[in-house]
């Protein structure tokens, strides 16, 4: 008879980011550059962040974390309620600063800034925004709040409602990669993106989840 080893060793628990894009602004819709500035969601917005909080509403979550900027800040409100934990406001996870761009459309770009236009069209980079906040200033920024939470939550989930552009920068850190610019990731107004860390390391386990925003359209 062969020695007994004992129960097998459990999995170490895991931390959950669950990052929400907020929903659609009034400049999405307009396709207006945003940055830091602070439209409010529009009437689809409204809905996506409903939505999303309906989807959530079962889930336990021992914090709630969101951009200071309207947008995300409206799409909290309802998930708020729907988790029974309040929202707090970082303001680390803005969207980038995009300087002299924000409040224009893109078709204004090419005409006030044709060479950093001509520049972003051949191969994006933050960089090339005349004064924005510049790429590995805004990926150290989001870095830095994603060690935040983590270490915050060393288990469970926490979910945080932010921009486009820093659920870009978490997805690429995972993979080990920089974005300057570059956002590989199709992520939607009101999906749902989810990143674990388990015993130290990182993984992506859900990219741009919009089943539950099925019927809604998108432009």
């Amino acid at each position: 008879m062969s020695e007994s080893t004992g129960p097998a060793q459990s999995r170490p628990p895991a931390s959950r980011l669950i990052l929400i894009r907020h929903g659609e602004s009034t400049w999405n819709r307009e396709r207006r550059i945003q940055g830091q500035l602070d439209p409010p969601l529009s009437e689809q917005g409204h809905e996506q962040a409903r939505r999303v909080a309906g989807r959530l509403a079962r889930r336990r979550v021992d914090a709630l974390y969101t951009s200071d900027l309207l947008r995300a800040s409206q799409t909290a409100a309802p998930i708020a309620t729907a988790v029974g934990v309040e929202a707090r406001p970082m303001k680390e996870l803005r969207e980038i600063f995009l300087g002299d761009w924000e409040g224009l459309h893109t078709d204004e770009l090419a005409q006030r800034f044709p060479e950093a236009w001509d520049a972003w069209t051949r191969e994006p980079s933050w960089d090339v925004v005349p004064r924005g906040e510049g790429a590995s200033v805004f990926e150290a920024r989001v870095a830095s709040a994603l060690q935040h939470l983590f270490e915050s939550h060393s288990q469970g989930d926490a979910i945080v409602v932010t921009h486009g552009g820093v659920i870009q920068i978490a997805l690429h850190s995972v993979v080990g990669r920089p974005s300057h610019g570059l956002f590989p990731f199709r992520i939607s107004n009101g999906s749902v993106s989810i990143v674990e860390r388990r015993n130290g390391r990182m993984v992506i386990v859900t990219v741009n989840d919009t089943s539950h925003l099925e019927g809604i359209h998108e432009e």
